[in-house]
C-alpha cells in the first residue's frame, strides 16, 4: 500500500472519530501506519493495547 493511501485512511478515520468527540492521537496514527505496512499485525497492536490498559491485581 502506498502512502497516499495509508495518509488517506489515516485522515478518514479520524475525520469520522472526531465527529463523534474522539479524535486520533498521534500514537493512534503510528499504530495505524505500523498495521498499514505491515510492520506489525493487527492482532498484536490489540493485544499490546490491552496489556497496557489492563489493570494487574496485585
Amino acid at each position: 500500500m502506498d502512502d497516499k493511501r495509508i495518509e488517506k485512511i489515516i485522515r478518514n478515520v479520524n475525520a469520522n472519530l472526531s465527529i463523534e468527540g474522539m479524535p486520533l492521537t498521534n500514537n493512534d496514527k503510528i499504530r495505524m501506519r505500523d498495521c498499514l505496512t505491515g510492520k506489525t499485525t493487527i492482532n498484536d497492536t490489540v493485544k499490546k493495547l490491552v496489556e497496557k490498559h489492563t489493570v494487574k491485581r496485585v
